[in-house]
């Protein structure tokens, strides 16, 4: 899998109250969500995502309550794929299973600019910044977790039998 886009950038601990405030969390409607998403840290957001597809963020993301709604507000937003030095994990495990890729790559959160332009091949574990010409690694996702990513979530992989053995 590979994905291009320009990266749009936060600091540390984005907490679940910042990517959808609690005042949303009485819908389950993607497009809702969507609508607010970011919107107490960011106003912008929904403007700025349109040319990009990727965040990037520092240490943390994610952090805060369990609630789902925060990787289905990401992902109806138009993102394609969270880039940070660290993930809170239970925010990590509700990416995964809506089949939002996360990628934790310290280096490149640390020195990412918004706007830069990158490509992300998920199979081989390589991200590279081709604003600033440079390449970083990150362990590839195993294969369960990329079938799981590919087939749009958990859900949809189960349902699919995809994961059957």
């Amino acid at each position: 899998m590979e994905l291009h886009g320009k990266v749009i950038c936060y600091g540390d601990h984005i907490d679940t109250d910042v990517i959808i405030p609690a005042r949303y969390l009485n819908t389950f409607d993607p497009k809702e969500l969507a609508a607010h998403c970011m919107e107490d840290l960011d106003l912008e957001f929904s403007k700025k995502i349109k040319s990009a597809s990727i965040v990037a963020a520092g240490k943390n993301f994610g952090c805060g309550s369990s609630r789902e709604h925060a990787p289905l507000a990401l992902q109806a937003s138009g993102v394609k794929a969270v880039i940070a030095h660290s993930f809170a994990r239970i925010f990590y495990r509700n990416a995964i299973n809506i089949g939002l890729p996360i990628i934790e790559c310290p280096t490149l959160a640390e020195q990412i600019r918004e706007g830069d332009s990158l490509c992300i091949l998920f199979d081989q574990g390589i991200i590279r910044n081709e604003t600033a010409n440079r390449e970083y690694t990150f362990p590839p996702f195993p294969p369960f977790l990329q079938t799981i990513i590919a087939a749009g979530g958990l859900e949809s992989a189960v349902r699919k039998g995809l994961l059957d053995q």
